[in-house]
């Protein structure tokens, strides 16, 4: 792999000296191994250490499909599904890669016992398989995940709604915590010219959700002054939550766990802050009853904030912890929009104040193209910045994901891949300058 990464550093190397470079017949990539599903059996989920679970292997390099491209990956970086690969919940993804490889030739490549993850990457393209046009050799690049076939007619509207849609590095093989990955060239996009490699892997996942399930027509079409809760406001989704509707012109309302996170989305800019420590908010009595006090409790502080308004969206992505609450504090007319699920996937709520009050519950999946597009616009445009607090070398995934799992990290975690350090990548020094408080405000958090 070291004469791919001097031909990146050389920061001259053309296109066509990319082309012609040597493919390695092997790479190193993180996966986790089929033959480990059973592992944690019995073990409570918070107890699971992604650490046992995730490996740093030397595997073959794919064959290259029509529509595909082969990047060098100089960074990527951790999110919640790779968690759950890593200790097979709330199943196993080798279920996903079994089903996607009986759907092609092509995609028998993807079921293997091994499963190369990650969602996020920033980094060289290498090769492009027949039929691709916009991206050439050469080219840097970050990638969304979503990956789609787009062979029904559903997708043709909004991409997500395509049977074949899938999650890239969670619901495929080839993910991009690795040294190589394949993506679909339709998940390509520019890489922001002022970021290094693991700035600019950074937002790919939780930006682009974020857009989707806040300002998307397809999600909650935020406007200017909508009042909107946002749970987990430091987080990797929350915090490009935050940043959003700040810029859009709404009036956040971020809920936090603790006094330095409640710093964190101060320094961001916004005003309105709930700390949940603080405040000793318990929802649940017990593991099966809630406690309607409580939500009332909670609703009564958001109007402290706000001058008596309740919140027009609640981003919702906890799930069952905070469901009940989101429910019931979203004002009449109000939508709940939800993702993710990271504290349980079983919700409940009280329907009365969902029904009586003419709210709203409405899903939000990852994001379209279009969408994923318009995100990453805001990162090359210098409006939204990426949170990267922390960044870990690729042997050290495991401790990078516990991390997560643990929710020991503010905003992202990242991964160097090929980058030799930190700090590299930047075309444009000048631009960067501008933002530099902006892009760092998170590091050493």
């Amino acid at each position: 792999m070291q004469h791919i990464l001097d031909a990146i550093m050389a920061g001259d190397t053309s296109g066509d000296d990319f082309a012609a470079i040597e493919i390695p017949e092997t790479y190193r990539g993180v996966t986790v191994h089929k033959d480990e599903v059973d592992m944690f059996e019995g073990v409570p989920s918070k107890e699971k250490d992604p650490r046992k679970s995730l490996h740093l292997d030397d595997v073959p390099v794919p064959e290259l499909a029509p529509g595909e491209a082969l990047v060098a990956v100089m960074a990527s970086a951790i999110n919640y599904n790779t968690v759950w690969t890593s200790i097979f919940e709330p199943v196993s993804t080798f279920g996903f890669l079994e089903r996607y490889g009986r759907l092609s030739e092509y995609s028998k490549r993807h079921d293997l016992p091994y499963h190369v993850v990650g969602s996020d990457l920033a980094g060289v393209v290498l090769r492009t398989g027949p039929g691709v046009n916009a991206w050439k050799p050469g080219m840097e690049v970050v990638a969304h995940c979503l990956s789609v076939e787009l062979e029904s007619p559903d997708g043709h509207d909004d991409t997500m709604m395509d049977p074949q849609q899938r999650i890239w590095g969670f619901e495929t093989n080839f993910g991009g915590l690795a040294e190589l990955a394949i993506v679909k060239a339709n998940q390509l996009m520019p890489k922001p010219d002022h970021l290094s490699w693991e700035e600019a892997a950074s937002p790919g996942l939780v930006n682009s959700t974020a857009y989707r399930q806040l300002v998307s027509k397809n999600g909650a079409n935020m406007k200017q002054g909508d009042v909107v809760l946002i749970w987990g406001a430091s987080g990797g989704l929350g915090s490009y939550a935050t940043q959003m509707a700040l810029n859009g012109g709404a009036i956040p309302v971020c809920v936090v766990s603790s006094p330095d996170k409640a710093d964190i989305v101060r320094s961001l800019g916004a005003e309105h802050v709930i700390d949940r420590s603080a405040e000793g908010y318990q929802f649940w009595k017990d593991e099966n009853t809630q406690d309607p006090k409580e939500w009332q409790r909670f609703g009564k502080k958001i109007r402290e904030l706000t001058g008596g308004e309740d919140p027009d969206i609640v981003f919702e992505h906890p799930g069952r912890e905070t469901f009940g609450a989101s429910v019931y504090v979203a004002r009449k007319g109000g939508i709940i929009i939800t993702c993710a699920s990271t504290s349980g996937y079983m919700h409940q709520y009280d329907n009365r104040y969902l029904w009586m009050n003419l709210k709203q519950i409405k899903s939000s999946h990852f994001a379209n193209y279009r969408e994923a597009w318009e995100a990453n616009r805001l990162i090359d445009k210098g409006l939204i910045h990426p949170t990267v607090s922390k960044v870990y070398p690729l042997a050290e995934t495991g401790q990078a994901a516990l991390d997560v799992h643990k929710n020991a990290h503010q905003g992202k975690v990242g991964v160097l891949a090929l980058a030799p350090e930190e700090g590299l990548g930047v075309r444009d020094e000048e631009k960067r300058a501008k933002h530099l408080d902006a892009i760092n405000r998170f590091r050493g958090i």
